[in-house]
């Protein structure tokens, strides 16, 4: 279980300045948490060092908060927490548990709804397994536990995966288990190579991801990413990557937005396994660094879109967490060109200057970043080149999220009002 905080560093006011990825993600969600008693605390935090107060992952606020037991419940034995909280401050608000993954190898900090007299009749624990926060949920398999080693395993890739779900769940895309909804419902299976069996390949099919849990060995992951001379190999990547083929099929594929996609990134009716053995046997077309984020993203118009979803959720959040701590690298020189309007896919969108600030904003970040890795004599923090063409496809991703986020918030707001297709979809199919 991971407690600590940092008694040196004081984050400041998130809203002391705008966020570069406002465009992006709502602009009241922090990666900079406080507990109440002024301290700084992180999204693994279950509780601060300094007081002692109980921490958790609360959906509804987006981020870590200070917790207060409820009154008059059971008294806990031997020391043990209570089982009731609220968030500190709000006495009369919801009432939550811990899951149940608390105190195992996983140190889930998330907390589960926990309905009592006078809570609001809408907030249920419908989709949860039973104990389990929504994090969890969508762990469909672990690896086997029998083995010792398999504990920390376990725990980087539950680490990881409860980021990728924090900031879905910022961006306002639908994070949906099977336990709500089997047929097109989100699960993970982190599974180990046996003696004698088949190689456990990481990928994504109808809404299942398979993670090799090996990949959360740093040694093998090390290794794998050289002889595959990649720049960058991270759990947190595998994970944006594979959630990116799941959210194509959801927001994308039954939507109108597949003639764009079509135009933008190639047709996907193309034979995906002759590609494959293409790309493997003779490696990526010489000038796919022009036209590509990743030398991978050449392969197949889905592998362009995954790994540039994936380069767009790493842009968005390594933005939001720097401006949340008041990181501002907008000041700095740049040598090289900035992107233009012109380099957009759709320069008249009504967003588009803004994402285009955010766009330039992360190119002066990451050369900050990068010559701060430099100075510790670190690989590069982001060892890519955005070719000019990738601009136009951030872009429609960052429509596509948009239009999905705005939609959920009006659905929200306006009761009777239509789902966007895919979360339609999503509700037949759990109706049916």
């Amino acid at each position: 279980m991971d407690i600590r905080t940092d008694d040196r560093a004081e984050a400041p006011d998130p809203d002391a300045a705008p966020h570069l990825a406002s465009e992006l993600a709502a602009p009241t969600v922090s990666r900079a948490y406080r507990c109440q008693c002024g301290r700084p605390v992180f999204l693994r935090n279950s509780q601060c060092l300094a007081c002692r107060t109980p921490l958790g992952y609360v959906i509804e606020r987006l981020g870590v908060v200070p917790l207060a037991p409820v009154p008059d419940q059971d008294k806990a034995e031997d020391g043990a927490e209570p089982e009731l909280f609220t968030v500190f401050g709000d006495p009369g608000g919801r009432t939550y548990r811990r899951c149940a993954n608390l105190m195992t190898a996983a140190s889930c900090n998330w907390m589960v709804p926990a309905p009592r007299e006078g809570d609001d009749p809408s907030f249920n624990t419908d989709g949860l397994a039973p104990g389990y926060c929504l994090a969890c949920s969508v762990t469909r398999t672990i690896p086997d536990l029998s083995v010792e080693s398999n504990g920390e395993l376990w725990r980087k890739l539950e680490h990881a995966k409860r980021r990728l779900i924090s900031q879905l769940l910022a961006l306002g895309l639908p994070v949906v288990s099977r336990h709500a909804d089997p047929v097109h419902g989100l699960a993970f299976d982190f599974l180990g190579n046996m003696p004698g069996g088949p190689h456990v390949m990481t990928g994504h099919e109808q809404g299942v991801i398979t993670l090799n849990a090996e990949e959360a060995e740093d040694a093998v992951r090390e290794r794998i990413r050289a002889e595959m001379r990649e720049p960058y190999r991270t759990l947190l990547g595998h994970f944006r990557h594979e959630v990116g083929h799941y959210y194509w099929d959801l927001l994308v594929r039954p939507t109108p937005w597949l003639d764009e996609f079509r135009a933008l990134f190639g047709d996907e009716r193309a034979d995906y396994a002759a590609a494959l053995q293409q790309h493997y046997e003779q490696g990526p077309p010489p000038d796919w660094a022009n036209r590509f984020v990743s030398s991978y993203a050449s392969m197949h118009p889905w592998e362009d879109w995954a790994e540039t979803w994936a380069h767009y959720l790493h842009m968005a959040d390594t933005a939001d967490t720097a401006m949340s701590f008041g990181v501002d690298a907008t000041n700095v020189e740049l040598a090289s060109d900035l992107f233009t309007m012109d380099d957009l896919w759709q320069p008249g969108h009504p967003g588009a200057a803004r994402f285009l600030d955010f766009l330039n904003g992360w190119v002066l970040l990451t050369n900050v970043l990068n010559e701060l890795s430099r100075s510790m004599g670190q690989p590069d923090y982001y060892p890519f080149v955005l070719p000019r063409v990738a601009v136009g496809k951030l872009q429609f991703i960052h429509c596509v999220i948009t239009q999905q986020r705005d939609s959920t918030v009006s659905a929200a707001a306006s009761p009777g009002v239509p789902l966007p297709p895919a979360q339609s979809q999503q509700q037949d199919a759990a109706q049916s």
